[in-house]
């Protein structure tokens, strides 16, 4: 069902395995972008990416390190690449529906009580009337954000606008589990070995493509208006396997 092609940058490596794929990053240093992925959406435009919900992805994954320790951004799931690409597609607002994890110094703190670095099952759609409607306020948004009341009163409209959900994955990284992501077009549900970690109505749009990856950057984005992202060194090997059902 799922047919995925690698595509590396800098010193990522994408290793064929038996019963699945191994991800590696060897050591790297901080200038220069190293990314390990698979995906199915190359050379594609984004009206021609493959998936629509309904829609059930199940994965198999570990990974070297714990979180906390592991370094730079790493996942799986579902995503309408939304940066610019050299196939020459525009940049978007993103959507995705998926397992992220991020490291310190990212913060991606987009939905209120949940932190903005870890394991987490995240779904987010900023393709939304709300979000047009809401945006030519964003600078005096994130003045007020800075206030701890104001942010706790005004920040659920904005997580509203952006379509964010998300929810702590408390699991070992670095032992087995079974992953799974049931994309509807009513609802997203997120689970884990079978138990429940996320379900929300919020869902994103399709089409999306699939995409598994490893990396070494970080971001910061914050509704108090923190925007920044960079590289990081990693002193040690990483990695991450998986087996797609």
């Amino acid at each position: 069902m799922f047919r995925v092609a690698r595509c590396v940058a800098g010193l990522g490596e994408v290793e064929a395995r038996a019963a699945g794929w191994r991800l590696r990053l060897p050591p790297t240093t901080n200038g220069v972008y190293s990314n390990a992925q698979l995906d199915d959406y190359q050379g594609r435009p984004r009206r021609a990416f493959p998936w629509r919900p309904p829609l059930t992805l199940t994965i198999r994954a570990r990974f070297s390190h714990e979180a906390g320790e592991l370094r730079g951004t790493a996942g799986f799931g579902f995503w309408n690449s939304p940066y610019p690409t050299a196939d020459a597609r525009l940049p978007a607002l993103p959507r995705a529906a998926w397992f992220f994890y991020a490291s310190p110094p990212s913060n991606m703190a987009l939905a209120a009580g949940v932190p903005g670095h870890g394991w987490k099952a995240a779904v987010m759609d900023a393709q939304r009337p709300l979000f047009y409607l809401l945006a030519s306020a964003a600078p005096a948004g994130f003045v007020l954000m800075r206030f701890p009341r104001l942010y706790r009163a005004l920040w659920p409209l904005g997580q509203r606008a952006l379509g964010v959900a998300e929810a702590e994955a408390r699991v070992s990284l670095t032992a087995w589990h079974t992953y799974t992501i049931a994309w509807d077009a009513q609802q997203t549900r997120f689970l884990i070995d079978g138990a429940e970690v996320l379900q929300t109505p919020r869902s994103p749009a399709g089409p999306l493509g699939l995409v598994i990856w490893l990396d070494n950057q970080y971001a910061v984005v914050t509704p108090q208006g923190r925007f920044r992202g960079g590289l990081l060194t990693t002193e040690a090997e990483q990695w991450l396997d998986v087996e797609i059902s």
